[in-house]
């Protein structure tokens, strides 16, 4: 026995307070020869008497009044735990872990958290801004419970990846430049780009789209931020192509936006565990299927 044993501590305290073996087997419906051995494991695993045996009766040796002590307020705390989980499970509540891009916490979660929220008070979603990539690594290593990430992905044993909703890419451009009607991979190659960084699905989406029209544009710069890059584009310092969630606020009036000819679109999806080990989990998970596709 390499640790101490809650239930071993138990078995000391019963007899320290009750004094005897046979009594305290009794309280906590064991057999005597194991209670013996509960205290025996316990002081081999210390090296020293923690009970002097008597005709008389059971008594707390040094060590063993030290041990009882501290086991006494260990066993309560752990009581205490046990209590506490269980009434966040009654109660239905808990803690959900979220990764997600900046555009989708931005304009997409607080939706879906606002109305999980009012119904759900007792959840608490921790959210992390991540990449796709990431979020996946996270949930299969157990430290993650939900994940927004790009689509398509890779099929990843032990994971589920629902489709979720699909956003049109942009053309945000600055208004002074008097952009067309509809922006073509031509007519913003020959622009400043801001572009995404090039970890992203939505970066190799957008190098496709230009690679198609036989566009190679190079970018002034690349960033993971959507509400940064569009800053740099009300300055005028270049243009982006970025979705457009429903529900998003109008830009800054020194940006243009335009669609794209031809279209592109940004997919998104929620990524889970197959197996679904909590109900906090189930609910929110249901709070982000229940929001609007577009």
């Amino acid at each position: 026995m390499r640790e101490l044993n809650l239930d071993r501590l138990r078995t000391l305290l019963m007899v320290a307070d009750l004094g005897s073996f046979a009594a305290a087997a009794k309280a906590l419906h064991l057999a005597p020869p194991t209670v013996t051995l509960h205290v025996a494991q316990l002081e081999a695993r210390l090296g020293t008497r923690l009970l002097h045996r008597a005709p008389s009766g059971v008594t707390a040796t040094s060590a063993g009044s030290l041990l009882i002590d501290k086991a006494r307020r260990l066993l309560a705390e752990a009581d205490e735990l046990l209590q506490a989980v269980q009434a966040q499970i009654a109660a239905r509540g808990g803690r959900v872990r979220l990764g997600a891009s900046t555009g989708a916490l931005a304009h997409l979660l607080p939706q879906a958290l606002q109305a999980l929220a009012a119904q759900h008070p007792e959840i608490d979603v921790q959210v992390a801004v991540m990449t796709s990539v990431e979020a996946l690594a996270r949930l299969a290593a157990g430290n993650l419970d939900i994940g927004i990430v790009a689509l398509p992905q890779p099929a990843l044993r032990g994971l589920r990846v629902r489709a979720w909703r699909q956003d049109p890419v942009l053309a945000f451009v600055p208004a002074d430049w008097k952009p067309p009607r509809q922006v073509t991979p031509a007519w913003l190659a020959a622009r400043p780009l801001i572009a995404n960084d090039s970890g992203t699905r939505l970066s190799r989406q957008t190098a496709e789209w230009f690679a198609a029209a036989g566009e190679r544009p190079q970018a002034r710069i690349a960033l993971n931020y959507n509400d940064a890059m569009k800053s740099l584009v009300a300055a005028g310092y270049g243009a982006a192509l970025l979705p457009h969630e429903a529900g998003a606020p109008l830009p800054d009036q020194r940006i243009s936006m335009r669609p794209l000819r031809p279209a592109l679109s940004r997919a998104l999806g929620i990524a889970h565990r197959v197996r679904l080990d909590d109900g906090p989990t189930e609910l929110t998970l249901q709070a982000l299927l229940e929001m609007p596709a577009r």
